[in-house]
């Protein structure tokens, strides 16, 4: 009797130990997981990004690889095999107590390749003009944001640091994205949506209540862009030349286009220029503004820098320590978001076993 009594209670506590193993693996994964994939993912993105910016300036074609869904599935299973006998007692006695579980951790991630249709409206359009107007509405810098952003204002060309552009640069460029950037800090730079006959249009205005240095820039801009200076607000269309003296016009980049300047800064080795796999491009005509990006390279992976990735026997990196080249780089991540213009594709349909 008191070996029954034995028996049942290591039988009673080897249950409750499997059942109290299994009964919180669900919740007590989120936090972690959610921490991990993140992290994989916004490395795995860097370095995707990275990567096609350097194939883009050794005259590579760029391939984007969507992550559309991250499910992970959890099981834990438990058996316990018991078993009691007695034997004479001149032979002594006896019994069996065993035990075993499996864990299994089978991740399901599902990946899209940006083809077709979907890379013409993510790397092709151009940049909407309410999404850059956004932008300057949630405070980006406005010479930060027409230099990547924009290719023509009103006729005024951007300098392109790539001879594939083909555009030297207005001279006047400069002075107008910095006046424009000194009427922004001063809060003289405003805007809103209006209705302009049937349709909707954006139109920004100058506040003129504001100091005679701040006056004067504004008539500057005026002035460059071709605007009249009665105007109190002017609209904002999508092209190269404004159909008149109240409307100030933006040819917006693409994201090809902003891909393919950005990588005219990378600094190729001189072995691989002497070897014809990339070609050197001259010092371009930038009017004395620093360049958008770095981005360098050596024969061997770099110890601190914020993504590095590997290219035919190379390794090309972002140095941590260059914080303008690290906010262009995580603005251009984030420009992929706004380019898209058509409606989403659903997410493939997984199942996943429930038992």
């Amino acid at each position: 009797m008191v070996r029954n009594t034995q028996l049942m209670v290591m039988i009673s506590l080897l249950t409750l130990i499997l059942l109290a193993g299994c009964s919180g693996i669900g919740p007590s994964t989120v936090d972690r997981d959610r921490f991990d994939y993140v992290n994989a993912l916004s490395e795995s993105w860097k370095k995707q990004m990275l990567l096609n910016l350097v194939k883009i300036r050794y005259s590579d074609a760029p391939v984007f690889l969507d992550v559309l869904s991250v499910i992970s599935q959890y099981s834990v299973e438990g058996k316990i095999d018991l078993g009691a006998f007695w034997n004479d007692p001149l032979l002594g006695d006896g019994r069996t107590l065993g035990g075993s579980g499996t864990y299994v951790d089978r991740p399901t991630i599902t990946y899209s390749p940006l083809t077709g249709d979907k890379f013409s409206r993510n790397l092709m359009t151009p940049i909407p003009i309410h999404a850059f107007l956004l932008l300057v509405q949630s405070g980006y810098p406005m010479d930060f944001l027409v230099r990547i952003c924009v290719k023509t204002i009103n006729g005024i060309d951007n300098p392109s640091g790539t001879e594939f552009m083909g555009v030297f640069g207005d001279p006047q460029f400069r002075r107008l994205i910095e006046t424009f950037r000194r009427i922004q800090k001063s809060g003289g730079l405003g805007m809103r949506f209006k209705s302009i006959g049937k349709e909707q249009a954006t139109v920004i205005f100058f506040r003129r209540e504001l100091s005679d240095e701040i006056a004067k820039d504004i008539d500057t801009v005026r002035q460059i862009l071709g605007l009249s200076t009665d105007a109190k607000e002017v609209r904002v269309t999508y092209g190269a030349f404004a159909d008149d003296d109240q409307e100030i016009a933006l040819l917006t980049r693409s994201m090809l286009q902003i891909m393919i300047e950005l990588a005219s800064y990378i600094d190729v080795p001189e072995k691989d220029i002497e070897e014809g796999r990339v070609i050197k491009f001259s010092n371009p005509n930038t009017n004395g503004m620093p360049p958008l990006i770095r981005i360098h390279s050596g024969e061997s992976r770099p110890e601190d820098a914020l993504v590095a990735v590997p290219y035919q026997g190379n390794w090309f990196w972002i140095d941590h320590t260059d914080v303008a080249s690290k906010r262009i780089f995580s603005f251009l991540m984030m420009l992929l978001s706004l380019t898209e213009t058509g409606g989403k594709s659903g997410a493939p349909i997984v199942a996943v076993p429930t038992s």
